[in-house]
C-alpha cells in the first residue's frame, strides 16, 4: 500500500520527466560555455576558438569560449566534469588530462571516462624530435648512437607529459641509457634553451614548431605519426626508423559532463563530424598539423580508444617510473 510520501514522490517524479523532456527539446535556448582548459594562444585555445562559431551556427545559439587554464589542464578540466550536465558546458578534452596525467599521477580530482559524456574525436596532432639546425645530429641514428655514450639531453614540456613519455621510450627502446629528461614548465621555455644552446634537443607537439621546421631553424629527427606528413615528406616517422612503438599523437575532443541527456549527445555527435570536414576548416587545421580522424571515432568508440591509450601509457609511466606528485 503506497503512503503519502510515496504519491508525493510519485506525482513529483511524473512532472519532472515532462519538464525535462521540454527542456532537452528546448535545448539550447540560451548561449553555451565551450571550456578551454589550457591558455589563450595554444592548441587547444586555438581549436576552440575555430569551433565555436560553427557551432554557434549549427545550434542557433552563442558560443562562448572560457579559458579556465591551470595544473596542466586539471583544474578547467575538473569545471566540466562537476558543472551540470544540461549541455550548456561543454569542454575541449585533451590526451594531456584523460590520458597522460591519468597514466603519470596517483590521483585526479574527477574519473577521466566515468565523470564525462565523450562525444566526438576532434583532431590529432604528432610529436617531433627537434634539434637546432646547427646541430650535429642529421639523422635519428646519429642521436640514438651518441645517447648510448655520452649524455644528449632532450627537453619536455614537463614530467608526465607525453614528450616526456616519448622521450623515455625512445630511450629503452634504443638502448640509450644517456638519453637524459629535461622537464621544463612548458614547452615555450625547453624551446628557449634548445635554441640557446643549452639542451641539444627537445620533444614536442608539431603543431607550436610548423613554422621553425619550414624556415630552417629547427631540424626534425623523426614525428611520431603512424605515416609522413604531407606537408612535411622530409621528416621519417619513428616506425620506419625502427621505433613502432613510439608511434602516438595527442587528441583533442568534444565531451560534457556525466549524464548529459541523450537527445543532447546524440545531436552534437551527429553535427560536429561533418563540421571538421569542412573546406575552410580544414585548411587551418593543416596549417596546424592537427588533423581530424576519419571517420572520427564518436562515443564508444572514442571512450575505447581513451582507455586502450590510457592503459598503454600507465605501462610505460610505470616501467619508467614516471610519477606526478
Amino acid at each position: 500500500m503506497l503512503n503519502r510520501r510515496h504519491l508525493l514522490g510519485l506525482a513529483a517524479a511524473g512532472l519532472a520527466a515532462p519538464s525535462l523532456a521540454r527542456a532537452q527539446a528546448a535545448w539550447p535556448n540560451r548561449s553555451i560555455r565551450l571550456i578551454a582548459q589550457f591558455p589563450p594562444g595554444g592548441l587547444v585555445d586555438t581549436v576552440s576558438r575555430l569551433m565555436a562559431p560553427m557551432l554557434a551556427q549549427a545550434l542557433g545559439q552563442g558560443v562562448v569560449v572560457e579559458n579556465r587554464p591551470g595544473a596542466g589542464g586539471l583544474i578547467g578540466t575538473d569545471v566540466v566534469a562537476k558543472a551540470p550536465a544540461d549541455g550548456y558546458t561543454l569542454l575541449v578534452s585533451h590526451a594531456s588530462v584523460h590520458v597522460y596525467a591519468t597514466a603519470t599521477r596517483p590521483t585526479l580530482p574527477f574519473d577521466p571516462i566515468a565523470d564525462f559524456t565523450h562525444m566526438v574525436h576532434l583532431v590529432e596532432a604528432a610529436n617531433v624530435l627537434l634539434v637546432r639546425s646547427n646541430s650535429p645530429f642529421q639523422t635519428l641514428d646519429q642521436y640514438v648512437t651518441a645517447a648510448r655514450t655520452r649524455p644528449v639531453r632532450f627537453g619536455s614540456s614537463g614530467i608526465g607529459s607525453a614528450p616526456h613519455l616519448l622521450g623515455a621510450m625512445l630511450s629503452a627502446e634504443a638502448a640509450a641509457p644517456n638519453l637524459d629528461h629535461i622537464p621544463y614548465a612548458g614547452s615555450a621555455p625547453a624551446m628557449q634553451d634548445l635554441l640557446a644552446n643549452n639542451i641539444e634537443s627537445m620533444v614536442d607537439p608539431i603543431t607550436t614548431n610548423v613554422q621553425q621546421i619550414r624556415d630552417g631553424s629547427l631540424r626534425a629527427l623523426a614525428v611520431s605519426s603512424p605515416q609522413r606528413l604531407p606537408a612535411f615528406p622530409d621528416i621519417p616517422t619513428f616506425a620506419e626508423l625502427g621505433y613502432a612503438k613510439l608511434t602516438s599523437s595527442q587528441w583533442l575532443g568534444l565531451s560534457a559532463p556525466k549524464n548529459l541527456p541523450a537527445p543532447i549527445a546524440e545531436r552534437l555527435t551527429a553535427i560536429v563530424p561533418p563540421m571538421l570536414q569542412r573546406p575552410e576548416l580544414m585548411a587551418r587545421f593543416s596549417d596546424l598539423q592537427t588533423l581530424p580522424r576519419s571517420p572520427a571515432p564518436t562515443g564508444s568508440d572514442f571512450v575505447a580508444l581513451m582507455r586502450e591509450e590510457i592503459r598503454a601509457w600507465t605501462t610505460v609511466a610505470r616501467q619508467f617510473n614516471i610519477v606526478v606528485s
